[in-house]
């Protein structure tokens, strides 16, 4: 279930490390994790009292499938809130684990760049 609607659907990042860690049997050395948060104020400095977002699912399922298929990638997840989000709500969730740090690096910026670009649309709700 990579769409969530509410903060309590969210995974913690520790549960999600420790289900990867069990899961692949010591082929892993590195774990990076990203937790996007919804700021007070939009990139140009707007005060905003939070967003809404809408995600394509289907989207989402084709860029976790080609980030997992990577070179010494051995597991991806991603949760991605969907719905009107306040300012210090959790967004997004994603968690890259590999062999070596430069696949993790490459593959989680790659991922989270295609996320935000390709499966996210976002609308700020400006404050007052």
């Amino acid at each position: 279930m990579p769409v969530v609607r509410t903060e309590q659907e969210m995974p913690s990042v520790d549960t999600l490390i420790n289900e990867v860690i069990q899961k692949t049997g010591g082929q892993i050395g590195m774990i990076l994790t990203h937790v996007g948060v919804v700021r007070a104020s939009s990139r140009n400095g707007t005060p905003v009292r939070g967003v809404r977002i809408r995600v394509n699912e289907d989207k989402l399922n084709e860029i976790l499938a080609q980030a997992r298929a990577q070179e010494g990638i051995f597991a991806v997840k991603a949760f991605v809130r969907e719905g009107e989000l306040k300012v210090g709500d959790k967004v997004m969730v994603l968690l890259v684990a590999g062999d070596f740090r430069e696949n993790v690096f490459r593959t989680l910026r790659e991922t989270l760049d295609q996320i935000k670009a390709q499966v996210t649309t976002k609308e700020e709700i400006p404050e007052g």
